[in-house]
């Protein structure tokens, strides 16, 4: 289960803004719903999607493209169809 601690939740939501609003809604959502379940490789995979452009993520978010490369793993997969899903 998740290891977070407060500060460690206050980072990742700040780590989460984004420049599109489309992002921030989306990844908003998914924290609202899954925060207190994230284990640390999901927050390993959600920092890995962080790093992401903007409208790269946001590609990713709509089912624009699929990962590819370093991001092509099952875990990210999974947080991206949760996020599709909200």
């Amino acid at each position: 289960m998740s290891s977070l601690t407060e500060l460690d939740r206050t980072r990742l939501r700040w780590r989460a803004r984004r420049g599109l609003l489309e992002n921030d809604l989306i990844i908003t959502r998914y924290l609202d719903a899954y925060e207190t379940q994230l284990t640390d490789d999901d927050v390993k995979a959600l920092t890995q999607l962080f790093e992401l452009g903007d409208n790269d993520l946001l590609d990713l978010l709509l089912a624009r493209k699929e990962p590819e490369g370093q991001l092509d793993t099952p875990r990210i997969h999974a947080i991206i169809g949760q996020m599709r899903a909200l």
